[in-house]
C-alpha cells in the first residue's frame, strides 16, 4: 500500500500545506527583542522553526547544549559534522540564566552527539538539568537526547535528574535507517527508548517522512514504539536542508498526516502530533502534563 503523497519532480514547489505563517503576537515580539538583546541561542532561532511564534506565545523555547558540531553525519541534518570543540562547563548556568530572562514556562533542551567524549555529554546533560531547576524550578522540562551509544550508564544520568519527558527520535522506519541516520541503528534507538521507560521516565521519539517510506513501514514502526511503551509520537514532513542532504521524495499530504493521528491514538500513544510542519518540540508543554 502505498502512503498518500504527492511523488516530486524535478523543482517542484512546496505543496501549499507547508506555507509557514509569519510569527505574530505580543509574547513572540517580547521574547524576540530578548533573544536578540542577551545574545540568546536557541534552536527556535538558528533552526528557523515553523512554529517559533506559536511555541514561544505558549511559553515553549528549544535550547541546544554541548555545541553546534556533532561527531555524526546524518543525511537529513543540517548541523555541521566534525571535530567538535571543547566543552563549556559554565553552559549548564548560561541555558539556565537563557530560560529565566525568558521566562519559559516549558523548557526542551537537545543536544549533538559527541561521541568523541568519554561520558558522551551525559554529565553535561545532568548538570544541566540541575541547573534549570535551581533557576527555575517552576519550568518544566522535555530534554532530547542521543542515543548514548546504548551505553546504560550515561543514560542513567538523564535518569537520576528526572525531567518531565526525556525524548530520543527514531527519525525514520527500520530499512531507511542506515541510510537517513548512518551511525544511529533502529533497534538501538528502540532500546533506549524501552530503557527509558522501563526506569520511570514518561517517553517521547520523533519521525520523518518523505524519505521514501511506505505506510506499512510507518506503521510498523509506531508498533515497533507501542510494544517498548512509548508515550508520545510527532511526525512531520522531512525538509531537505541543503542540496548535500537526502532528498525529499515526497510531500505527504495533509489527510495522510491525519491518518497517521488517528491510527497511533488507537495505538495507545497518550500523544500524537503529526503534520506536515510538526517538529520534536512541536506542543511539547502539553506532552509533560
Amino acid at each position: 500500500m502505498a502512503v498518500d503523497s504527492v511523488i516530486l519532480p524535478e523543482r517542484t514547489k512546496k505543496p501549499k500545506w507547508l506555507r509557514v505563517k509569519l510569527p505574530v503576537g505580543k509574547k513572540y515580539t517580547e521574547l524576540r527583542g530578548l533573544v536578540d538583546k542577551y545574545s540568546l541561542n536557541t534552536i527556535c532561532t538558528s533552526g528557523s522553526c515553523p512554529n517559533m511564534g506559536e511555541c514561544w506565545g505558549e511559553g515553549t523555547a528549544t535550547f541546544m547544549i554541548l555545541g553546534n558540531i556533532c561527531t555524526r553525519s546524518c543525511g537529513f541534518c543540517g548541523v555541521k559534522t566534525g571535530r567538535p570543540e571543547t566543552v563549556e562547563w559554565d553552559e549548564p548556568e548560561k541555558v539556565a540564566r537563557s530560560i529565566k530572562i525568558m521566562s519559559i514556562k516549558h523548557a526542551v533542551i537537545t543536544s549533538v552527539d559527541r561521541d568523541d567524549l568519554k561520558d558522551g555529554g551525559s554529565i553535561i546533560w545532568a548538570e544541566t538539568v540541575d541547573a534549570i531547576r535551581r533557576a527555575n524550578p517552576n519550568t518544566t522540562l522535555e530534554t532530547l537526547i542521543p542515543d548514548f551509544q546504548g551505553n546504560t550508564k550515561q543514560i542513567d544520568r538523564i535518569i537520576e535528574v528526572h525531567p518531565e519527558v526525556v525524548s530520543h527520535n527514531m527519525e525514520t522506519v527500520r530499512r531507511l535507517t542506515r541510510e537517513v541516520r548512518i551511525q544511529a541503528k533502529y533497534d538501538r534507538s528502540l532500546g533506549v527508548l524501552k530503557y527509558l521507560k522501563e526506569n520511570g521516565m514518561r517517553t517521547k521519539t520523533g519521525l520523518m517522512l518523505g524519505l521514501g517510506e511506505t505506510e506499512e513501514e510507518v506503521i510498523q514502526t509506531m508498533k515497533d514504539l507501542r510494544a517498548v511503551n512509548c508515550d508520545v509520537i510527532t511526525i512531520g514532513q522531512y525538509l531537505q536542508p541543503s542540496k548535500l542532504h537526502l532528498p525529499v521524495k515526497e510531500f505527504i499530504t495533509p489527510e495522510q498526516f491525519k491518518k497517521y493521528e488517528t491510527l497511533g491514538l488507537e495505538m495507545g500513544f497518550m500523544y500524537v502530533e503529526s503534520g506536515a510542519l510538526v517538529r520534536s518540540s512541536y506542543k511539547a508543554h502539553k506532552h509533560a502534563i
